[in-house]
């Protein structure tokens, strides 16, 4: 049976109003493993966090590519490269790597790209526990240019998350990066060590707590390309130190400039609030963003960011820890924020959630919720302790009143990390890449999608970052922004997505453009991709 018929067939033993999912990483070419340490045993935290991934179109063929980050073993004489998958067309790809990429640097976490040169062509930051390394897209391949572009090679950071920014709106594109602990790989706290190194009273990898929390990092691109560290002049210091994981810049407020929210492990999350004079003052703890509705903190992991009730504000949702709800924050007035998880129904599943996007997965106009979970501790099944290491994907409907319901759409069970959103196939809907522990990635093909969408493409006078969008049609109003790093450790595809239901045109997009410009484009069509151009009053359709 062809994977083809295969797939149609899964999709017939349905029910039509149901979606459904189908792993089809194999028949596309996504293969091979990414690399976190020993496979059965997590010694150290640094082999338990994983790695990310990032959607974009490296080679400018008009094609989504796919990278992979990878880690590393300890003590191995040479570090793997990340996987590089190019496409080449209906969902066919290669790993070309080897080809295009220089040697692997180590214990790869997050990655974000964006083109922070100007030159066309997208480059990419991986944020490491060692050094950060920024790596410029050039005609023949990648180009690590962080001891040039000012980046400090010689740090000792644990780089987790990174997301690019234009704070300042000078036109240049700066990165936040997450720091999460203070670790020294060559000699760790070794399982039952410390106080901190246990769980359920067996041993397991020490940590964060019991370990030095981490200062997140603000680089601000110069006018010469080279980037300074202005942590401590923008603000961003001044909370103290966190074990910082996942983080989105955004507008959340709605006055133009790009916000900053930081998911933190078992210290307060961050929602850094821009000033809009070159600093951040935080503000989590006020907007109520900081701890779960008890006033606890928890283990965040990942978020997403997206407008999930229509109300023109952009809502939070923070993966956490193993028997922790998901925080789902909904955004009051741009100024607070109200943890609704419980009563939006996403508390029947208190798995141990990483990556996490919103995705419209019947483009009836509101955004669904995808969450890829799986366990630190290989050694939970062992030990009888009621966890399971590999845990299931949830998918989350949105039913239009702020509420979710739960879709058995996926099945079975990873231990996963990373997750991406992005069309592969050029079918104008966006797949799902994971990434999971010491194994291939999943790439969930939606096989029932439902509605009418539109693909829309923004092309400003410089980076697109932070661009937001307006869409009318059908009588409906939905949001959306231009985002180079969310979820968790990963980047989806720039290019925005929107489901429109029954409409047959959409009616207006307007774009406010990340120097404040607004322009608005009427009457296009659907089920295509658009691309606006700042300027340029005809859409390419």
């Amino acid at each position: 049976m062809s994977p083809l018929v295969r797939l149609l067939t899964i999709a017939l033993l349905v029910p039509p109003s149901e979606p459904q999912f189908a792993d089809v990483a194999r028949q596309y070419g996504l293969t091979g493993a990414t690399v976190a340490g020993e496979a059965a045993r997590k010694d150290f935290l640094f082999e338990t966090t994983g790695s990310g991934a990032v959607i974009f179109d490296f080679d400018n063929d008009g094609r989504n590519d796919v990278l992979l980050v990878n880690g590393t073993r300890r003590g191995a004489p040479e570090h793997p490269r990340p996987l590089l998958f190019r496409n080449r067309g209906e969902g066919r790809f290669e790993d070309v790597a080897a080809k295009v990429w220089p040697e692997g640097a180590g214990w790869g976490q997050g990655a974000c790209a964006a083109d922070f040169d100007g030159d066309s062509r997208i480059d990419v930051f991986i944020a490491h526990y060692g050094a950060d390394r920024l790596y410029r897209n050039t005609a023949d391949g990648f180009l690590d240019v962080s001891a040039r572009a000012g980046l400090p090679v010689g740090s000792h950071r644990w780089g987790a998350a990174c997301t690019f920014l234009d704070f300042d709106r000078d036109g240049r594109l700066d990165v936040f990066v997450s720091n999460y602990a203070g670790l020294d790989a060559q000699n760790p706290p070794k399982p039952g060590s410390m106080t901190d190194c246990f769980w359920k009273g067996t041993p397991v990898a020490c940590g964060p707590k019991g370990l030095p929390a981490a200062f997140h990092v603000l680089y601000h691109q110069r006018a010469d390309g080279t980037f300074e560290d202005v942590s401590e002049k923008a603000g961003i210091r001044k909370p103290g130190a966190r074990y910082g994981l996942g983080v989105v810049s955004a507008d959340f407020n709605n006055d133009g400039w790009p916000d900053i929210y930081v998911a933190c492990d078992q210290t307060p999350s961050l929602l850094y609030e821009n000033r809009r004079n070159g600093t951040f003052v935080e503000r989590a703890l006020e907007a109520g963003v900081a701890f779960n509705n008890d006033g606890r903190t928890q283990a965040g992991m990942g978020v997403a960011v997206a407008d999930f009730d229509g109300d023109g504000f952009l809502d939070i949702v923070k993966t956490n820890f193993s028997g922790e709800l998901p925080n789902l924050y909904r955004n009051e007035n741009g100024k607070f924020f109200t943890d609704i998880a419980e009563a939006a129904g996403l508390g029947a599943n208190l798995l141990l959630g990483w990556g996490v996007a919103f995705l419209d997965v019947d483009d009836d106009g509101w955004r669904d919720l995808l969450m890829v979970n799986g366990h630190v501790y290989p050694e939970v099944e062992k030990a009888g302790m009621g966890d399971r290491y590999r845990q299931k994907v949830l998918l989350y409907r949105n039913l239009g009143n702020r509420r979710f319901a739960e879709t058995q759409a996926i099945d079975g069970m990873w231990a996963s990390r990373g997750l991406a959103i992005g069309d592969l196939d050029g079918d104008g809907r966006p797949e799902a890449v994971v990434t999971n522990m010491d194994a291939p990635p999943l790439v969930l093909k939606n096989l029932r999608p439902g509605g009418n969408y539109l693909n829309l493409e923004l092309r400003a006078r410089g980076a697109s970052t932070g661009a937001r969008v307006t869409l009318r049609a059908g009588g409906k109003t939905q949001i959306d922004e231009v985002m180079n790093g969310s979820s968790y450790f990963s980047q989806h595809e720039a290019a925005l997505h929107f489901g429109v239901g029954a409409a047959r045109s959409v009616d207006a997009v307007t774009v406010r453009w990340p120097d404040g410009k607004i322009e608005e484009w009427k009457q296009l069509p659907v089920n295509t991709r658009c691309t606006l151009s700042q300027g340029q009053a005809e859409p390419r359709c």
